[in-house]
């Protein structure tokens, strides 16, 4: 076998070992990041996402007149969390985040010159736990695609770049531990296919957590408050986010905490694949708050569900029905107002910062994105009539679950209270839309109470939606420098975790729910907090 010597190792290529690697070469260290994928992918699953950070205190939620503070911040994702034990190492994360989201995650990705849109958006508002008290989410102006490319650029063009090594199509089986020690670590060389070992005085892992490339772990670790695991889930992280390097220290004494909290959306889709050409596992839809949502019979969900509110409630109260899977049921008024992907793939106007297109969508309605998902997603269904609707809704099913009359009162009713008037709403969706539509940001991609039955707003969409499978709330412990830590609470010497591999630090930095947008930040916090530990300094 052959045998490599380096001084600092970083196990996986995305945006928390790329953190990782900048902060080392920030501070003169050699790096070699081993990375599984090809090295077209470099920069991992953020390069497919929205792009959306949380942080508190930034210039844009002060030109808004948005008040938060971090002590504020910590109290919401306290809350929201379901923290039992405040200074676990998750809540010290949480607590760490809340002070540092400007400071040490903001200010670094605006000096490598990225943007964010001015209006800040306001996810998880929580439906009865309080979710967060003020907007938060800073959307990435080029989405997630662009953030990865300029962090990607920094670090490829770094003016310590030939002190970086990348390996691409290297597998990590199994980090040497000795005496207490990282050593090492064995490794696969897939285009070789020759096992190597690479000793090092520091490793960081970065290599994701378990929800992507092993659905088996994931249902093995599947929450009690999520019942059983439905019969399709689907993937929507990273196809070597597998759990390898998790379940090999579980086997040296350090095994990873929260396995069992995982943050999975209610709204995910079957979707064409542009890298392999058929159907790749899933995509997340963020779906509209005026569409209705329904169960696999059609009846509508009591209490409703209201996107933006508690993605954790939406998959809880799905998977608590028969079948476990949902509809929602829209009009074309509604869907090119609202409906979006959770992506970058699909939200063409914010990844190529087409500003134009982007106001011409906001003030008419993104038609090229409803339309091209109707072309190549079979689950969505339209008809011009609620029979001709449920009939297709029941063929793409491949059943006769979804009955008529009930989905067509459940309508109609919800129709007659819009026609009533705002002062007599008293359904709880039409009660929510009014305090969404009360802040600015909200107010202009939401529907000003629009009917779904209304034939001038019409035709009617279904879409068939799938729990979908997409972080790792839980991960391996870590103390506040992302060192790990085994089972008996000791530091494991020159061993680190960052980015999910972590849990997004602690092991469990959001506790049960996430307050949305931290997943990226916490990726870049963690990252730059274990290499600045490696180089001796503190941020």
């Amino acid at each position: 076998m052959e045998i490599f010597e380096y001084k600092n190792i970083i196990i996986g290529g995305g945006l928390a070992g790329i953190s990782s690697a900048i902060e080392l070469l920030d501070n003169n260290k050699h790096v070699l990041i081993i990375e599984r994928d090809i090295e077209e992918n470099f920069g991992g699953l953020a390069k497919k996402s929205f792009g959306g950070i949380l942080f508190s205190g930034t210039p844009q939620q002060k030109r808004a007149g948005i008040k938060d503070s971090a002590t504020l911040l910590y109290d919401d994702w306290i809350r929201f969390g379901a923290f039992t034990e405040h200074d676990s190492l998750g809540a010290k994360w949480a607590k760490f985040y809340s002070e540092h989201s400007v400071s040490l995650i903001y200010n670094w990705l605006i000096h490598k010159k990225i943007e964010f849109l001015p209006v800040v958006n306001w996810p998880e508002r929580g439906m009865y736990v309080k979710g967060n008290s003020v907007p938060r989410w800073h959307i990435t102006w080029g989405t997630g695609y662009d953030l990865s490319n300029k962090v990607v650029n920094y670090l490829l063009n770094h003016p310590n770049k030939e002190k970086l090594e990348i390996k691409f199509q290297h597998k990590v089986e199994s980090v040497i531990i000795e005496n207490q020690k990282a050593v090492g670590v064995d490794v696969f060389d897939e285009t070789s296919k020759k096992n190597r070992r690479i000793n090092s005085n520091n490793i960081i892992i970065a290599s994701g957590g378990i929800t992507g490339g092993n659905l088996e772990l994931v249902k093995k670790h599947w929450h009690h408050n999520h019942g059983v695991p439905p019969a399709t889930l689907l993937n929507g992280s990273h196809k070597y986010a597998d759990g390898t390097v998790h379940l090999d220290l579980e086997k040296k004494g350090i095994p990873s905490t929260n396995l069992n909290k995982q943050w999975h959306y209610a709204a995910g889709i079957p979707a064409p694949s542009p890298e392999e050409g058929k159907i790749r596992d899933g995509l997340s839809l963020v779906p509209p708050r005026s569409a209705i949502w329904v169960d696999a019979t059609g009846k509508r969900f009591d209490p409703p569900l209201i996107a933006y509110t508690d993605t954790s409630f939406f998959v809880e109260n799905i998977l608590k029905t028969k079948h476990q899977y949902s509809w929602s049921i829209m009009n074309w008024k509604i869907a090119i107002k609202e409906l979006a992907v959770s992506g970058s793939e699909y939200m063409s106007a914010f990844r190529h910062k087409d500003k134009f297109r982007m106001i011409k969508e906001v003030l008419f309605g993104n038609k090229v994105l409803v339309n091209r998902l109707i072309n190549e997603i079979d689950h969505f269904v339209v008809a011009d009539t609620i029979e001709e609707l449920v009939k297709k809704m029941n063929q793409q099913c491949h059943n006769d679950l979804v009955n008529l009359e009930i989905l067509k009162n459940d309508l109609q009713n919800y129709d007659a209270e819009i026609d009533r008037g705002k002062s007599y709403f008293n359904d709880e969706q039409l009660r929510r839309l009014v305090n969404f539509r009360m802040y600015r940001g909200d107010k202009i991609r939401t529907s000003k109470f629009q009917k779904i039955l209304d034939s001038k707003a019409g035709p009617l969409i279904a879409v068939k939606q799938y729990i979908l499978s997409r972080k790792s709330l839980g991960g391996i412990p870590t103390n506040l420098n992302s060192q790990v830590i085994n089972k008996d609470g000791d530091v494991i010497s020159g061993l680190y975790a960052v980015g999910e591999s972590a849990g997004f630090g602690g092991g469990g930095i959001h506790g049960s729910r996430s307050l949305e947008g931290t997943f990226l930040g916490s990726c870049i916090l963690t990252g730059r907090v274990a290499g600045a530990h490696i180089s001796g300094i503190k941020l």
